[in-house]
């Protein structure tokens, strides 16, 4: 498994994940970079530059101009090995994986070899220091990359997780992950386990803002982004990317809770607008 060390990097680091291939939510990251000060060595993706949204090429081109460090997500992975599919993880035949066809094949129609071999090599885990902590990143789990962690799984998930981190890069004190698509963060042991959340998608809370991390001394705070919504939905809409993940932009509600634990569900009559706007398929699995 490869894993870099960024040493030391003191004051404040940018922790995000999930560009989802939402070019303006790219953009209005970085601009938020820049107005904070911060040096692109202090900017950290924890993958899935590619998925949903329409522009992945153009998303792809921008992050890696800024010198962000990215670690592999299983986009990255799969694009990166000309893979048929996302290797999300989703069950075979639920809402998540049929979505996922349509904007998988956007994607890899539109991603270059240069830009796949660029993925190909990407560290699957980053390590850094700040205020005497020993920080890691990874994508979804260094068991599996694409394995879904929430707020509310059991204790022994997170636990085997670090076990298996441990064993690649030594002792952690701080772990920093994504794929999942909402932040959180939890104490397991002495390790504090975060979540930094996605800039791509909303974290299915009904508001257009999506989320990112700072780590300021050690210490992790969550932080909105807004973001030119109608740009992002009017090209999924040019692209033909209308399955419902359009939607999840303006409406902040996924088109599918496949993936969510029952706790993290939301009652189907907070969902009402998509049906509304005349696609009641993404509601199936409320």
């Amino acid at each position: 498994m490869r894993f870099q060390d960024l040493g030391e990097l003191p004051g404040t680091v940018l922790l995000f994940g999930g560009p989802y291939s939402n070019l303006q939510a790219t953009e209005a990251l970085l601009a938020q970079a820049n107005g904070l000060g911060l040096a692109w060595d202090h900017l950290i993706c924890t993958g899935d530059i590619v998925a949903y949204c329409a522009q992945p090429a153009q998303t792809v081109a921008l992050l890696r101009d800024s010198g962000a460090s990215v670690v592999a997500g299983n986009c990255e992975i799969q694009l990166g090995a000309h893979a048929l599919d996302c290797g999300c993880g989703f069950d075979a035949g639920t809402a998540c994986d049929l979505l996922s066809v349509k904007w998988y094949a956007h994607a890899n129609a539109r991603v270059d070899d240069e830009a796949r071999r660029w993925m190909a090599h990407l560290p699957q885990i980053l390590v850094f220091t700040q205020a005497g902590k020993r920080v890691a990143v990874i994508h979804g789990g260094v068991t599996d990359v694409a394995r879904f962690i929430w707020e509310t799984s059991p204790e022994v998930v997170f636990e085997e997780e670090i076990a298996a981190l441990r064993a690649v890069v030594g002792a952690v004190d701080v772990v920093v992950a994504g794929h999942s698509g909402i932040c959180f963060s939890r104490q397991i042991g002495g390790v504090h386990w975060v979540n930094a959340g996605v800039i791509g998608m909303p974290p299915h809370d009904g508001k257009q803002a999506t989320r990112y991390a700072l780590m300021t001394e050690g210490t992790v705070s969550f932080c909105d982004l807004a973001y030119d919504v109608a740009a992002a939905v009017s090209d999924m809409q040019q692209a033909g990317l209308t399955q419902g993940y359009h939607l999840a932009l303006r409406d902040g509600y996924w088109p599918s809770e496949d993936v969510l634990p029952e706790a993290l569900r939301v009652p189907l009559a907070d969902r009402r607008s998509a049906a509304q706007e005349g696609f009641p398929e993404v509601l199936a699995s409320g």
